[in-house]
């Protein structure tokens, strides 16, 4: 029951503010956002931490061809679902110094894809998965192209098109694997995620399935060289899009290979493992070294994004525990510090007009309040000790050099390069002589640190506790590698 009402209250709730004319739709599009999240807090409190499905709700859809309504949490999912329904009210609070036109349609279609996000990371059966895995793209479509800038049009549609490319490559192999399930007297076969993971291929068959999988997944978080829609479509997107984008979606594609790719063809894993490294390694140095050379704020973050996600793909793919682990909690600091971070930018430029480093200068000077927050998520983000990124890093790198000397050490160089770009971009925009563009700079308002107040909090909690998240998540871990390594 509480995993259905995760999954419909936003829907319910989407469909109430679009009855609601001007300003007063932001305002129950937050309170209905409170309550989603009210919601997970419960069903985190009442979570036995082991590797079983909780809260599960499994009834006939399409019955006689065997495919279900199948949702429930782990301790993978239930993460994930911690991390959108945190992110998103936030996210919400951040809009309220916009003018967006149709206000009620702007925070519907925010509501809309909560529950396409939510729905991912609790569908329990392979069309579901896929149902829902469309259903987030379509809002955030609308969002972008409707709220974005000057380019939306050409940038959303190429990041629609890639999107809907992989997704037909995931939805091929879903059907191949349906196909290859053993009927029962109710029905031909079944898309349930165990049925999946009993499925016994040959190699070859596997090699070809894990290609069709990771080509949708890596497309969406993005994985190098499957990125090139991203850093238009963040720059282009209003920042609550992006937000949306970087802290929740590119999660999708992450949580889809550990769910669904992994432990279905691990035959196909293991072979083509190295070369996954290798792209997720060169993505790291890539994403660094072009986010070192950007002048714009956006762009740059955008970069960055690319250098992180590809630790965290490298990590997973090492196939033990610690790169798991430390995926399952870079997956919430990352989250966590990008929606900071591009909030700030937002911040900056609402004041200025301006996101270019070199047009501002001198803004620590009047902001106390904002510049410590500011390097406190920027620390966070080059995984200083004590802050939420060290955790994630420490255990990515720990997986990767277990998995690979050599690959360790040439991952573990986006500790140094990220501290240049992110050091970088805060002496050129909060220290140095004031600029036409910062003259008279305002610290930060009640209502920007309710937003950054509580993402602050996160990065020291997740810093000094990791093992609040990291217990919830293990049992699941232990017997994804189980299944994995059988």
């Amino acid at each position: 029951m509480i995993t259905a009402l995760l999954l419909f209250w936003p829907a319910l709730a989407a469909l109430l503010v679009l009855l609601i004319k001007g300003e007063g739709a932001k305002k129950v599009a937050f309170i209905a956002t409170l309550v989603e999240f009210a919601i997970a807090l419960f069903a985190t409190v009442n979570f036995v931490p082991d590797a079983t499905t909780q809260f599960a709700i499994d009834v006939p859809w399409v019955e006689r061809a065997g495919i279900g309504f199948s949702i429930g949490m782990d301790g993978i999912s239930l993460l994930m679902v911690l991390l959108t329904t945190f992110l998103v009210p936030l996210i919400v609070l951040s809009s309220f110094k916009h003018d967006y036109k149709n206000p009620h349609v702007f925070y519907a279609l925010v509501l809309f894809m909560q529950t396409g996000l939510i729905g991912v990371f609790v569908a329990m059966d392979a069309f579901l998965f896929y149902f829902f895995w469309e259903v987030a793209l379509i809002p955030i479509y609308f969002i972008a192209a409707i709220w974005g800038g000057a380019r939306r049009i050409p940038v959303t549609f190429k990041f629609f098109v890639y999107t809907i490319f992989g997704s037909l490559f995931m939805l091929a192999a879903f059907v191949y694997l349906y196909f290859q399930t053993a009927g029962t007297e109710l029905a031909a076969h079944s898309s349930n995620v165990n049925a999946f993971y009993q499925l016994t291929m040959d190699s070859a068959t596997q090699s070809w399935i894990f290609w069709f999988l990771f080509l949708a997944f890596a497309i969406k978080m993005p994985v190098f060289p499957f990125h090139t829609w991203q850093p238009d479509t963040y720059t282009e997107s209003p920042t609550q899009a992006t937000m949306l984008l970087a802290g929740i979606m590119l999660k999708m594609g992450i949580y889809g290979v550990i769910r669904w790719l992994l432990p279905v063809v691990p035959l196909g894993v293991s072979q083509w493992a190295d070369t996954v490294l290798v792209l997720s390694i060169i993505g790291i140095i890539y994403g660094s070294v072009i986010a070192i050379r950007q002048h714009d704020l956006k762009r740059l973050i955008a970069y960055s994004s690319i250098a992180h996600v590809g630790l965290i793909s490298a990590g997973i793919f090492t196939l033990n525990e610690q790169g798991l682990q430390g995926g399952m909690i870079q997956m919430l600091s990352h989250g966590i510090n990008v929606v900071g971070l591009f909030f700030i930018i937002d911040i900056i430029f609402r004041r200025t007009n301006t996101r270019e480093i070199s047009n501002l200068g001198g803004i620590t000077q009047t902001t106390p309040a904002l510049s410590i927050v500011f390097l406190i998520l920027l620390m966070g983000s080059i995984a200083l000790p004590l802050t939420n990124g060290f955790i994630g890093e420490f255990l990515l790198l720990s997986g990767v050099f277990q998995y690979n000397y050599i690959f360790g050490a040439v991952a573990g160089m986006t500790i140094i390069l990220a501290a240049v770009y992110m050091l970088r971009m805060f002496q050129g925009v909060m220290f140095g002589t004031k600029s036409e563009a910062t003259e008279g700079f305002a610290d930060l308002t009640f209502h920007e640190k309710a937003v950054l107040i509580p993402l602050v909090i996160m990065v020291f909690w997740i810093g000094l506790f990791p093992n609040t998240f990291l217990s919830i998540s293990e049992p699941a871990v232990g017997q994804l590698l189980s299944i994995i390594n059988r």
